[in-house]
């Protein structure tokens, strides 16, 4: 009997032909009747939907209906998945549905949708243009397109923001190691916030600089202080005659000819180059974007403890210097962002602060 037959092998006597035809219309029966089946499925809803794809895929394996029959399986399948959310394995079916009959418009059309759900994008657009052009009135094809079309504006907007932001902060990063600073870890966050440096357009930085006024540990924050800017400047206009006294300042011992600026020295270990880089993108678009490549050395091959000048301890600033200047010192560790402490020589804290009897609270 032809159902014995070898694979591959040809029907000779008139019963084998027979056995053959009456097998073959078997197998369309059943197949149709799984589709039938897997449709009924679909009706009842969501508890059934398992079930619409298991009667589709033995509908298929009978392998004896024509291509736009079984294309027509293929896309039911894929809009079955489409539904549970299985969205390769809706674009999969819907591919294999659209080799069958390219003219299936609806496997197109649930080939885009699996593809947008994957964030394919370019796929997405793809189909849907393949689709309104064998089907110029597809509303519902013209409505996905235009959906494709918005999101993969925003995504494209959203990656130029983020490839900005990193090459932003590369070049922070490269400003950094060019000039020799070193950035630590933070140290006052719960006073800047995320604060960064930004590199203009002249290749000059912008740092955010936090003042603080050891004696009662309150604080100024200049935003913006140039890198080229001299502290004497800034401290002029902080300590003018027409600012008013600080507050907590009762005795008027905080004036501008009484005032002294310090930082600590050797106050931390400086980060790796990756590390600042995530620093940079904190709080950008670029944060989660993948930055292989910055191996994870130090900023700057300068020795850290240079002799002389590697001691802990507060080192004086001399207010003609820029804060270029400064910030490159051998034993100055950037906490994120730069960090100068304020006492008077009118105080009776000065006298303690200037013994080393005082330090930063940790």
């Amino acid at each position: 009997m032809a159902l014995w037959m070898e694979a591959g092998s040809e029907p000779m006597t008139e019963n084998e032909k027979a056995d053959l035809i009456a097998i073959t219309a078997l197998k369309e029966s059943a197949a149709i009747e799984f589709k039938e089946q897997g449709n009924e499925c679909v009706r009842k809803g969501k508890k059934h939907y398992s079930e619409a794809i298991e009667n589709y895929t033995k509908a298929i394996n009978q392998g004896v209906l024509s291509d736009s029959e079984t294309s027509i399986l293929f896309s039911n399948r894929a809009h079955v998945n489409l539904l549970l959310g299985n969205y390769r394995r809706a674009l999969t079916d819907a591919e294999e549905a659209i080799k069958l009959c390219p003219d299936n418009v609806k496997a197109v059309y649930r080939a885009a949708k699996a593809s947008l759900s994957l964030d394919l994008l370019s796929e997405a657009k793809s189909y849907c243009e393949k689709g309104i052009e064998k089907y110029p009135s597809n509303e519902d094809m013209k409505k996905l397109l235009k959906v494709v079309t918005l999101k993969k504006q925003e995504k494209e907007q959203h990656e130029a923001e983020v490839s900005r932001a990193v090459v932003e902060a590369k070049a922070c990063l490269s400003a950094f190691e060019n000039r020799g600073v070193k950035i630590g870890k933070a140290m006052y966050r719960e006073l800047t916030g995320l604060k960064k440096p930004a590199l203009d357009q002249n290749n000059i930085l912008h740092w955010p600089v936090l003042l603080l006024y050891a004696e009662a540990m309150t604080s100024d924050f200049v935003e913006d202080f140039c890198e080229t800017d001299m502290f004497a400047t800034h401290l002029d206009m902080m300590f003018s005659e027409d600012s008013p006294p600080l507050p907590w300042d009762k005795n008027h011992e905080y004036t501008r000819e009484a005032i002294e600026l310090y930082y600590e020295a050797s106050s931390g270990t400086p980060l790796p180059r990756s590390r600042v880089l995530q620093y940079l993108l904190e709080g950008t678009k670029g944060s989660q974007a993948e930055t292989t490549g910055d191996e994870d050395t130090s900023l700057t091959k300068t020795p850290y403890n240079v002799k002389g000048r590697g001691s802990s301890g507060m080192v004086k600033v001399n207010e003609r210097r820029t804060l270029h200047d400064v910030l490159k010192e051998p034993n100055l560790v950037i906490p994120e962002i730069p960090v100068f402490y304020i006492v008077s020589k009118r105080s009776k804290f000065y006298k303690d602060f200037a013994a080393g009897k005082w330090s930063p609270p940790s």
